[in-house]
């Protein structure tokens, strides 16, 4: 494959970093192969052209219903056909009042952004009620709204969108050739469905994907291929390392090297110039160095508090700690 040609500093920003939707795979493996100072150098100069490099948009997230799940995502402890092995047990939808007390409280720690998520395939119409409360209640707080839900219908993504829903997350996960190894249950083809109902709705769309899954440098190009292609850039675009939690099929998967992950962090940028791109699970076992290359390579989110859905995040009082040592300040 051709190398991309190495950029002139004097050289206009915009010229080589229009926002595109046409890319080739080949073109993003060939980003991924730069040398790593090359990399960086062009992911940050990107990432200045659309954003404050010195400040981090905080999210939160909530399950707001956990286990249960009859999806097989080989990487989540939340679905039913693990649960023997990773001893999760399916709880029952939250209260809209205990949620809407957690997002209060997730606004006074600095987060702006609340995200609420279900482990379901789709949420049944028994549910929308709920939801559309629990939106409501987040947006009475001042903060933006983001929920994932799994796939949605035309009927289910309006009510959200009438209750006010800002973003509605739903990753691709992986490239849609390495899917299958990973997900048997729902095709790629379903997601990509559920993004378009969401953009056509108006609502803003949040969808990355995983990388440490055992898939090759191909993959994480086409997985960013696939965001990048779409008619309009996510507006979010979350970058998660595999959290290899015990009972689930990856459970042994060699662990990805930091600076690979921190590659896709700043190709991420590069062709998604616009989007945030959210540093997200898998923090808690990251060195303060390898975050400050995520920040340094174009992560511009991350997400804020002690617990995930079901994993482990950094203490708030870690991450004010490596912001106040990187002068980060929250967006």
């Amino acid at each position: 494959m051709n190398a991309p040609t190495p950029i002139d500093p004097a050289t206009n920003a915009a010229d080589w970093a229009p926002v595109r939707h046409d890319w080739k795979v080949e073109e993003i493996e060939a980003l991924f192969a730069l040398p790593f100072m090359e990399l960086m150098f062009r992911a940050q100069s990107v990432h200045r052209l659309y954003h404050d490099p010195n400040k981090v948009q905080l999210s939160q997230l909530i399950s707001i219903k956990t286990g249960g799940c009859a999806e097989d995502c080989g990487y989540c402890s939340q679905s039913a056909k693990h649960s023997k092995t990773t001893g999760l047990s399916a709880s029952k939808l939250l209260e809209v009042e205990r949620v809407i007390a957690a997002a209060k409280k997730a606004k006074e720690n600095g987060a702006s952004r609340y995200c609420m998520g279900a482990a379901w395939t789709s949420p049944k119409d028994r549910d929308m009620d709920t939801l559309v409360a629990m939106v409501e209640g987040v947006k009475d707080l001042g903060m933006e709204t983001c929920m994932t839900l799994g796939m949605l219908d035309d009927h289910q993504v309006g009510a959200l969108k009438t209750a006010g829903l800002d973003y509605y997350n739903h990753n691709v996960d992986t490239s849609e050739e390495f899917y299958g190894e990973i997900i048997t249950t729902r095709t790629y083809q379903d997601r990509l469905d559920t993004l378009e109902r969401v953009r056509n709705a108006g609502i803003n769309v949040c969808s990355g994907g995983i990388v440490g899954m055992g898939e090759s440098v191909r993959d994480r190009a086409g997985m960013l291929k696939t965001l990048a292609n779409l008619p309009k850039h996510p507006e979010s675009v979350p970058i998660n390392m595999l959290v290899a939690v015990p009972g689930t099929p990856l459970e042994h998967v060699e662990a990805l090297d930091p600076f690979e992950f921190v590659r896709t962090i700043a190709v991420a940028r590069i062709v998604m110039p616009k989007s945030e791109v959210r540093l997200s699970a898998g923090r808690q076992t990251m060195s303060e160095e390898t975050q400050a290359l995520c920040f340094l390579a174009g992560a511009s989110s991350i997400f804020y508090g002690e617990q995930l859905l079901t994993t482990a995040n950094p203490e708030n009082s870690r991450d004010r700690k490596l912001f106040d040592k990187l002068g980060l300040q929250p967006a």
